[in-house]
């Protein structure tokens, strides 16, 4: 059976410059030039992993107008629910700051406050967030631009993104929890319940099951570091299929760029021979646009797979 890489965080004295981080960088660049993913072994999450799904169940199970209450007038943020009634989502901006979480969260569940779900939401996304700021160093060192590390780290909204797949009626055959897509935003770090359904499709169009370990994120490149890199590396389509008979709970935290910010391709990566392929964007601008669209029926003509080079090819 076919398996994206994994590839192990958790070696001591891996630090930039090191062996031990040349050698997982090397591993980096071969998983997401083959697959756009990869498996990451975080040993530390281990640690939040029982509080962190005990969190989810506290916010899915409220009540629905009370699950209402998360909005935005920001597309793709707030609560959100499919016409199914089976996929959920919350989401929140800038989530690596503590005060968003609760604001956002537990503060407009809890008027009277919910430190632990607050507290455990805060160290997951601590952890997921220095994961994605290793990951994103790794892979531009090994494209020789590393330094616009700091810069793009600097334009980041980690968002954060709860989400509940709900069990599949009785004998039904596996049923898309969520549609096939790319992601558009930089990069996307998964973490999930023991309930697997989530896909990857290859690039000769198979499509492959991923069964993270326990202590495992699943790390995804976005259309837009695709872009930002010049078309170098692609990133994957992804879906997930329900086929057990549970609830399905995952984490993700989704690092995009800044509205306001123009991202746009280092001329480092330009030449004779590769010429630039994208103009400059802004992100928030681009979301606006892509949820305009998602919204009109574009899902249907394919849009959810490259939307984003689609709207800023030269």
């Amino acid at each position: 059976m076919a398996r994206v890489p994994v590839i192990d965080f958790s070696k001591k004295g891996m630090k930039p410059g090191s062996p031990e981080w040349d050698l997982v960088k090397f591993q980096v660049r071969e998983a997401v030039e083959a697959y756009g993913c990869f498996e990451a072994l975080v040993d530390q999450v281990l640690e939040v992993r029982q509080p962190v799904f005990g969190a989810l169940e506290q916010l899915f199970d409220l009540p629905l107008q009370t699950k209402k209450l998360c909005v935005s007038d920001k597309p793709f943020r707030g609560y959100s629910v499919s016409s199914s009634g089976l996929f959920e989502s919350m989401s929140v901006d800038d989530a690596h700051i503590a005060e968003n979480v609760e604001r956002c969260l537990t503060t407009t569940f809890w008027p009277q406050g919910n430190t632990n779900l607050s507290e455990t939401l805060v160290s997951f996304i601590q952890l997921a967030s220095e994961l994605e700021k290793t990951v994103l160093r790794m892979i531009l060192e090994s494209f020789g631009v590393e330094k616009y590390t700091d810069e793009l780290t600097e334009s980041t909204n980690y968002q954060l993104r709860a989400m509940k797949y709900g069990k599949p009626k009785p004998c039904s055959d596996p049923s898309p929890g969520i549609v096939a897509h790319c992601d558009q935003n930089m990069m996307t770090l998964l973490y999930q319940n023991e309930v697997n359904g989530l896909e990857i499709e290859n690039k000769v169009g198979e499509w492959i099951s991923i069964r993270p370990s326990l202590h495992s994120f699943v790390v995804i490149i976005g259309e837009t570091l695709s872009v930002w890199l010049n078309g170098a590396l692609s990133s994957p389509c992804h879906r997930v299929m329900i086929k057990e008979n549970k609830d399905r709970y995952s984490l993700g935290l989704f690092a995009r760029m800044r509205g306001g910010y123009l991202a746009k391709t280092p001329k480092e990566l330009v030449d004779d021979n590769n010429p630039m392929l994208f103009k400059p964007f802004d992100y928030e601008e681009f979301s606006k646009f892509y949820y305009t669209q998602i919204a009109q029926g574009g899902a249907a003509s394919g849009i959810l797979r490259s939307a984003l080079k689609s709207y800023c090819t030269v």
